[in-house]
């Protein structure tokens, strides 16, 4: 094993049997992860940073998380200050709820709802755009192009508010990433989204890496 793979943040890449998971974990292991698909609650004990991506619908991906208990798995670790990033439906499944899905409540962790895009754009968005960060110093943001380019699929977003961390537009300002405390979300899939992506992965992964050395 080399010095770099050893010395590699473990990064948890929840496993709920939904979409291209595979996808997000071959990008964080581009990312210089020791990046693991698991839904094993002891690996994801140890692991220095944890990972919901999400493909499809609110709905099904709440149903999943329950069924493997990975709900409740992932608020713990969040609770215990663990980094954690949700990706794409990943991202809105922190929230509240969804238009998608009336009467399915989310995680929670934003106290806010996911609405359906306004009827004057198409829909879904599927295309590379330009975030506009709000809070330029946030890690996630951290060497990225002044104008950075991510490509988006979508039908739905989150309300504003004071955890937005960038928004991009399209037809409207619309949340393309929020974050708060060790939280991180991006509506967009950074995984897809070339050298910007890849970038905002090494930067969870450094942060992974800072937030494990503090609890070793």
């Amino acid at each position: 094993m080399t010095e770099a793979a050893a010395t590699a943040p473990l990064i948890a890449i929840l496993d709920y049997g939904i979409g291209n998971l595979h996808s997000a974990h071959k990008g964080f292991d581009r990312a210089g992860a020791d990046a693991r698909l698991t839904a094993d609650p002891s690996l994801i004990a140890e692991a220095d940073g944890l990972v919901l991506p999400g493909v499809g619908a609110f709905e099904p991906c709440m149903n999943a998380l329950r069924a493997t208990g990975l709900d409740e798995v992932a608020m713990e670790r969040i609770g215990a200050g663990v980094p954690f990033f949700g990706i794409c439906i990943g991202m809105q499944v922190l929230f509240a709820g969804s238009d998608e899905a009336p009467g399915c409540g989310g995680l929670g962790y934003f106290d806010r709802m996911v609405h359906i895009l306004p009827s004057s754009v198409k829909r879904p968005q599927m295309q590379w755009n330009i975030i506009e960060p709000r809070i330029d110093a946030h890690p996630m943001f951290s060497g990225l192009d002044p104008e950075p380019w991510v490509y988006f699929v979508h039908s739905y977003a989150a309300e504003d508010g004071p955890d937005v961390l960038a928004t991009c537009d399209y037809g409207d300002h619309l949340v393309a990433a929020a974050g708060r405390d060790n939280v991180w979300a991006c509506q967009f899939h950074p995984e897809k989204s070339g050298a910007n992506g890849i970038r905002i992965l090494q930067n969870f992964v450094a942060a992974a890496r800072i937030g494990g050395a503090a609890r070793a």
